[in-house]
């Protein structure tokens, strides 16, 4: 997501290396940098240049500060000072937040509208869902889009699976369905209503005179536009149309995961002024967050997301157990059992690399990863070579012998050596993670990795290595040896190289 963004102002920083203070000249082709990533990315170009206009004023107009909290002398170069007036300037772009909904009706009526194909259907399920789970509302799907074929169907699915009941009348007009809906919503005790309209492939007057009969039907209490990010500048163009038609409340911004451009975030509230409400990302039904144009910016800039992390992680942790496994993991006494809920959680919380580039220090090394690293089918190969092994392996790790890996590599149909190198890295993981619990416990020593971790910067601790069963996020120890461009090819070739083999043995 925000690919090219990012590594706009990555290289706008790049070109501020080495300069002392911010000057008009200086300054120049650091904002080319990012001029040309925000059009490449489909910002709107009079967005971009008011954008880059604030940048510069902001970088050039004010003077950068040295003294930090209780007088601290702190030191501030040049291209900081650049990417936190860019930082400033994206919040505000974005922002400010307002992810609210009017859900104190009786019933509330939320109307979802927007182009075929944005994924208004999945994220209809997606809000109900959230508004049973952090609002313990009792919402009623309307099933309204008569023209798609399987469109009610879908939604009937998506009811069944998170249960909550949805409303359809074969026969029916939207309207019709729509007002029908409202009866038998109040019948069956239901506090908010979801009203799934019909799109179409682009705007015409069927479309906006059927919506706005819904709208004076239903009288909703939101309006939510539901944009599609990949299609670029035409998801501004169609959001004013349909604004001026029917005054939207807020944007539901989706398939954020699936476009390296994704510009439509930043122009959108910018030309409308309707906020960006709810972020949609994949297929699942809790893939729907709050819109923080705080974390969206620092993902935009490199600096990853720990604060939306730390949420989503919260949502998917069995909270029954989370305490009794944490004392467990900090006296690295954790089993391979207990490792796999862990496993479990990641990949309820998406794809291995959203989360790794909402990972701060990590998602500024992105393109530096190699993609095997995100590879989801390789938590599938480790849990297979878990599930291989007896119920005294998985609680016991300490008893798994030469013998037994090789039971456990037929088992699972893998090479002995990836047993191997699983069982290293977990054995690994335990004693590293029981160092940082007694270390926890003694507060100079705290101290000291603290300092240590400080004077680092965002690069993390050396010799931690990777978590078993993430491949390519460390081999376990020592820094990292800088490698020359030709080192970096043959590297690149070399896995390569591996991943058709494996593929080959997998056939």
């Amino acid at each position: 997501m925000f690919d090219v963004l990012s590594k706009g102002f990555k290289s706008a920083r790049l070109k501020l290396g080495g300069k002392t203070e911010l000057t008009e000249d200086n300054l120049a082709p650091a904002l080319r940098e990012v001029r040309t990533s925000l059009l490449q990315a489909d910002v709107s170009l009079p967005v971009a240049k008011a954008f880059l206009a604030r940048v510069k004023e902001k970088s050039l107009g004010e003077i950068v500060p040295i003294k930090g909290p209780a007088g601290q002398t702190v030191k501030v170069g040049p291209a900081d000072w650049f990417i936190k007036a860019c930082y400033d300037e994206l919040v505000e772009l974005m922002g400010p937040v307002d992810a609210d909904l009017s859900i104190d009706g009786k019933p509330s009526v939320i109307m979802m509208v927007g182009l075929q194909g944005a994924g208004k259907t999945t994220t209809s399920g997606k809000l109900a869902k959230f508004l049973v789970a952090e609002h313990k509302k009792k919402p009623l799907l309307v099933a309204a889009d008569i023209y798609r074929p399987a469109a009610v169907e879908q939604l009937r699915v998506l009811g069944r699976r998170i249960g909550v009941p949805v409303f359809h009348e074969e026969g029916a007009d939207p309207v019709t369905i729509a007002r029908k809906a409202m009866v038998q919503a109040r019948n069956l005790g239901r506090d908010v209503v979801i009203i799934d309209t019909a799109g179409r492939l682009a705007i015409d007057d069927k479309l906006m005179d059927e919506v706005k009969q819904i709208k004076a039907v239903t009288k909703p209490d939101n309006v939510l536009f539901v944009v599609d990010a990949m299609i670029g500048q035409d998801a501004v163009r169609t959001a004013k149309t349909f604004d001026e038609v029917l005054d939207f409340t807020g944007f539901i911004l989706t398939k954020l995961d699936g476009d390296a451009r994704g510009g439509a975030a930043l122009s959108i509230k910018e030309v409308t002024g309707k906020p960006i409400k709810f972020l949609g990302q994949g297929e699942e039904l809790d893939r729907l967050e709050a819109f923080r144009p705080e974390g969206l910016a620092q993902r935009i800039l490199g600096f990853g997301d720990i604060v939306g992390l730390m949420q989503d992680f919260e949502k998917h942790v069995d909270k029954k157990t989370a305490e009794k496994d944490t004392e467990k993991l900090l006296k690295g006494e954790f089993s391979y059992d207990d490792f796999v809920r862990q496993l479990q959680t990641i990949r309820r919380m998406g794809p291995l690399k959203q989360i790794f580039s909402r990972m701060p220090g990590l998602s500024s090394m992105m393109d530096q990863i190699p993609e095997e690293a995100f590879d989801d089918a390789e938590l599938d190969r480790t849990l297979a070579i878990i599930g291989s092994m007896t119920k005294q392996e998985r609680n016991f790790p300490s008893v798994i012998d030469g013998s037994r890996m090789q039971r456990i590599a037929g088992g699972c149909g893998r090479d002995l050596g990836d047993v191997e190198a699983l069982h290293e890295r977990f054995l690994q993981a335990q004693q590293m993670m029981k160092g940082l619990g007694s270390m926890m416990g003694n507060p100079a020593a705290m101290q000291n990795m603290a300092q240590m971790a400080q004077g680092m910067g965002m690069g993390g601790m050396p010799g931690m290595g990777g978590m078993p069963g993430m491949p390519g996020m460390g081999d376990g120890g020592g820094e990292r040896k800088q490698l020359s461009a030709e080192e970096k090819i043959a590297r690149r070739k070399k896995q390569k190289a591996a991943r058709k083999a494996r593929k080959k043995n997998r056939k």
